[in-house]
């Protein structure tokens, strides 16, 4: 049987068809503007995904024998908002989740009604980036279209609803919305009183694994598959790149290296550190994660070889860096604020340490190792509450660099294990849906079966000493410029 995953990212959808045996047939991507109509705001128009998936789909199933295609999932982008009316039509753009607009509705919630009673409803706290906020927002800001919702939803969730017409999300997609009770999988009554919204307004929750519906007939006949097909629930991004890195399970981690970059421990219990610098949210194998989420990863480097220098040869830039563990230039990669374990908007990109002998090599180095730093800090939030990581896989853009790797390897002090398939949250998706196909009796089996390292990128004692002293000055860095950042931002 065949089994497609839709990664429904910031700048592209990816699309991926996998057999039974995990062997991945086809990948198309397609893209679709964001817009910016403020600084700091960042938009979407959740039509454009949906005409680029459906694009894709014809592409994806066009040389395979569509009469075997039996589910497909979904990983995507998290803690966007997408407002439907009683027609379900698009109200107004999606805000995405690197919009920096609600700093005002985050102060409400965090300071007004409170981290502690956020943290006990939801198991986190409010960040400019989450869902609940953008309610208020649109509340508070657009009356007009918060009067018309009838319906809330997430970016992937929007679009399993345009294939399955069931409106639906998933625990995992959900935990990041801050209206959502972590602990018991289901949606915060008292969230929901306080964004002004009505549960029958919420999407129906399954678990990850679990088939929301079957492919609406209209849609089976366009695309030339069975209307059998079955539409599963799905995961947010992260969960799901959790998924196809075999991060499931208890006490694994992955390290992801994209648009914005995470660290991913998954735990079969439930818990919040006390400064809620990670996430805790529910995890796609049925149990729970903790996550640090950095806004900016990859995206940094292509800013600074695609604006800033000038090019798309990454390897030759990277080629010129040969003194890891002595570079004198630091990089903060805060260039969309920082979220884990910060959680400041206005957080901005800074180098320091720069002197008349800097190259430009010194530069590139300082941005690669910047965004391994700030993982770091969040590693260590984890590491406080007894957690014990010896190794990581990784994923993502930034993760084809051997570089990279061999940084953050260094920098956190882990072994990292580079997998066969670094196709992240796609792949995540066709495996979730080949569980709810019933190929597979559990997420854990799909990932123990199908999910094979291929290398490990093993930390070198002396460069991890190195790095140990630069890390000790990269976390004085932020503290000393935070009073600036409130004054320049």
């Amino acid at each position: 049987m065949l089994y497609a995953g839709i990664d429904l990212g910031t700048s592209a959808v990816k699309l991926l068809l996998m057999d039974e045996k995990g062997k991945i047939q086809k990948i198309v991507s397609r893209e679709y503007p964001i817009y910016f109509p403020n600084p700091g705001w960042s938009e979407q128009k959740p039509e454009d995904w949906y005409a680029q998936m459906i694009e894709g789909l014809k592409e994806l199933f066009a040389d395979c024998d569509k009469s075997q295609v039996a589910g497909i999932s979904f990983g995507g982008q998290m803690h966007g908002l997408v407002i439907l009316d009683k027609d379900d039509n698009v109200i107004r753009p999606a805000l995405l989740w690197n919009d920096g607009r609600t700093f005002e509705e985050c102060d409400y919630l965090n300071n007004v009604i409170g981290k502690e009673k956020l943290s006990e409803y939801t198991a986190n706290i409010s960040f400019t980036g989450f869902t609940a906020p953008k309610v208020l927002w649109v509340k508070n800001k657009e009356p007009e279209n918060f009067a018309k919702i009838a319906k809330i939803m997430l970016p992937k969730d929007y679009i399993a609803y345009k294939l399955s017409g069931v409106h639906c999300t998933d625990v995992s997609d959900a935990s990041g919305m801050l209206m959502f009770d972590v602990r018991n999988r289901c949606w915060s009554k008292e969230m929901l009183e306080i964004c002004g919204v009505r549960e029958e307004q919420m999407a129906k929750i399954f678990e990850s694994y679990e088939a929301v519906g079957t492919i609406l007939p209209e849609i089976a006949a366009q695309l030339g598959i069975p209307e059998t097909v079955r539409i599963v629930a799905g995961a947010g991004d992260n969960a799901a790149a959790a998924v196809g890195t075999g991060t499931v399970g208890d006490g694994m981690c992955n390290i992801s290296l994209g648009t914005s970059g995470t660290i991913f421990i998954s735990s079969e219990k439930f818990g919040v550190d006390k400064f809620n610098a990670l996430h805790a949210f529910a995890h796609a194998d049925g149990h729970y994660h903790l996550m640090g989420c950095m806004l900016s990863a990859a995206s940094c480097n292509k800013w600074w070889m695609d604006e800033i220098i000038g090019t798309k040869d990454y390897a030759a830039e990277q080629a010129a860096i040969s003194k890891l563990g002595e570079n004198h230039v630091f990089f903060l990669p805060y260039l969309m604020g920082e979220r884990s374990p910060h959680n400041n908007p206005n957080a901005r990109a800074t180098f320091i340490g720069m002197t008349m002998d800097t190259t430009r090599a010194d530069m590139t180095q300082a941005v690669l190792e910047g965004v391994a730093f700030a993982l770091r800090d969040s590693l260590e939030v984890a590491k406080a509450l007894g957690i014990k990581i010896e190794r990581t896989k990784i994923c993502g853009g930034g993760a084809k660099s051997p570089l990279w790797k061999k940084i953050i390897a260094n920098v956190l002090n882990l072994k990292v294990d580079v997998i066969e398939s670094e196709e992240g949250p796609a792949l995540g998706g066709a495996m979730l849906a080949a569980v709810a196909c019933g190929e597979f009796a559990s997420v854990e089996e799909a990932a123990a079966k199908l999910v094979r390292i291929i290398d490990t990128v093993e930390p070198e004692p002396e460069l991890v000493a190195k790095y140990e002293a630069r890390y000790a000055q990269f976390k004085e860095i932020y503290p000393t410029c935070k009073p600036l950042f409130e004054i320049i931002h």
